[in-house]
């Protein structure tokens, strides 16, 4: 079990090795190389149908790497979208949920608000080849709408999906770890839009821990995540999102990886050649 953090959630991790320390988990990532075509799948590859677009000149196939987009194989557990801001992960994994038959805003296929029709039509031009077996519950998690899904299922009183709480009483990092505790039931297909973005360092290495067990409930999971933490799981594959396109990366050749490792290793050198650069 996970010591460091057991009052957020027992942690049966398999393959990490967790040191105990000053009260928190430190994960030490092994290298794990499974086959990504396995028959556990429930979605094994997203692909453009690129005789399906009408101009590359407008949104979204403006985005260097949605326009050199061919087929994008996924892992049976976890694949993760990594890259700067505006490089096509959010545009790409809301294009996958709503194809899969998610609201674009999140929530589940029972789910169909809208505040406002703001997606894109790359849903109407990729192609999600899906394996033999179907999943049992699903979800569509976006940071930045939340607030909307929460209201959402007030208005419908379907709390009890949620623990018996509103969502709206609890902070914003205890509702989005209510979401995966109490929600999130396993054997399904789940696709998270930067869902650190409400959790602390500590609540996304519970994160981390619940994920796991939702894996080995046989689900899969899709991740945008600038989280160097997240970004550890090891059962999983890393896409790059950039102007040269969409191309694998190990865990360690992430900026994530290295710009938090510099700066925690480093950080007033950091700190003086920011302030000197930008003075």
């Amino acid at each position: 079990m996970c010591i460091g953090i057991k009052l957020l959630i027992n942690c049966p991790i398999k393959n990490i090795l967790w040191k105990y320390s000053a009260n928190f988990c430190i994960i030490e990532r092994e290298v794990i190389y499974i086959n990504a075509l396995e028959n556990n799948h429930y979605v094994f590859e997203v692909s453009l149908i690129k005789e399906k677009i009408k101009a590359y000149d407008r949104y979204p196939f403006i985005i260097p790497a949605i326009a050199k987009m061919d087929n994008i194989e996924l892992h049976p557990k976890v694949t993760f979208f990594v890259g700067e801001n505006g490089t096509g992960k959010s545009t790409l994994l809301e294009a996958i949920a709503v194809t899969f038959g998610l609201n674009a805003e999140g929530g589940s296929k029972h789910f169909n608000f809208n505040t406002k029709v703001s997606h894109s039509e790359l849903h109407e031009n990729i192609l999600l080849r899906k394996g033999i077996k179907r999943a049992r519950d699903s979800y569509f998690l976006r940071a930045e709408s939340f607030y909307n899904v929460a209201t959402t299922i007030d208005d419908l009183d379907v709390n009890y999906g949620y623990n018996n709480k509103s969502l709206h009483a609890q902070s914003h990092g205890e509702s989005f770890m209510s979401l995966f505790l109490h929600r999130f039931i396993g054997n399904g297909f789940y696709i998270l839009d930067e869902p650190e973005a409400a959790l602390s360092p500590l609540r996304q290495m519970a994160f981390l821990c619940r994920l796991h067990q939702l894996i080995e409930a046989n689900s899969q999971f899709i991740i945008a995540t600038h989280s160097p933490i997240i970004l550890a799981y090891p059962n999983s594959v890393i896409y790059h999102f950039s102007e040269a396109g969409i191309k694998t990366i190990e865990y360690e050749e992430t900026d994530h990886f290295i710009i938090n490792k510099r700066f925690a290793n480093n950080y007033k050198g950091v700190l003086r050649e920011l302030m000197i650069t930008n003075s």
